[in-house]
């Protein structure tokens, strides 16, 4: 109920303010039409649905707009402890009006990595518990909070994602200095005819090699496995 009255709002307020453009989102029915737009809006009324539920202050609304495949403004806000984080691209990234910048970390035995609650669970990050420090983290546009307010070093995942999950919270790494790039470390492209996307990698730009040099064995083994069966 929350995320669905959450998206009516904020699809009114962008609709009225830009009747033109183009709409994404986790909570509204897909139309193809947004793929003749230039820009268009990407948008998560609650990332972190888990969180929400358990009370865990770890949720946000995520909204990005696109510009020709490119995140080109991202507005992330935790309503539990009333946060706003913003980027424009080419301007900065910005919290409580304070300039964001990703750590200095320069190794991976060093860094902290983001993690997922479930995932963590079911215990699929346990090989890199020797690589580097794993935390447990909310939703998505949490984790990239996180990093592009240095609280954290990178986060990855392995399994597909939303482009709505996404959107915002990478224009707020890489405006605080970071980089994010899909598992072939390649940039990520948003509004795309199948909006889910099949990785993420996010990091303060220094890991980004070393993340990629234990991700993409893994991508490997996993692609043998598959054509096996």
């Amino acid at each position: 109920i929350a995320d669905r009255d959450a998206n009516q709002k904020i699809h009114q307020i962008i609709q009225d303010a830009f009747p033109d453009d183009g709409w994404l989102s986790e909570e509204t029915v897909d139309s193809p039409a947004r793929l003749s737009k230039r820009r268009v809006w990407v948008v998560d009324p609650l990332d972190g649905t888990k969180e929400f539920i358990d009370k865990i202050p770890e949720f946000a609304v995520s909204i990005g707009l696109v510009e020709d495949g490119v995140p080109v403004l991202g507005v992330i806000y935790n309503p539990a402890l009333d946060e706003l984080f913003w980027a424009v691209r080419g301007q900065g990234a910005w919290g409580a009006d304070q300039p964001l910048r990703v750590t200095p970390t320069d190794r991976l035995a060093d860094a902290t990595v983001l993690s997922s609650r479930s995932e963590t669970k079911r215990g699929e990050w346990k090989p890199f518990s020797s690589l580097f420090t794993a935390k447990p983290a909310g939703g998505m546009a949490h984790k990239l909070v996180t990093i592009a307010t240095s609280k954290a070093d990178a986060t990855f995942t392995l399994v597909p994602k939303n482009e709505w999950d996404l959107c915002a919270g990478a224009l707020l790494v890489e405006e605080a200095g970071g980089q994010v790039t899909n598992l072939w470390g390649k940039a990520v492209i948003f509004n795309q005819p199948t909006p889910l996307l099949q990785g993420l990698v996010a990091s303060n730009t220094i890991l980004h090699p070393e993340l990629m040099s234990i991700i993409t064995p893994r991508l490997t083994a996993r692609h043998r496995s598959e054509d096996r069966q």
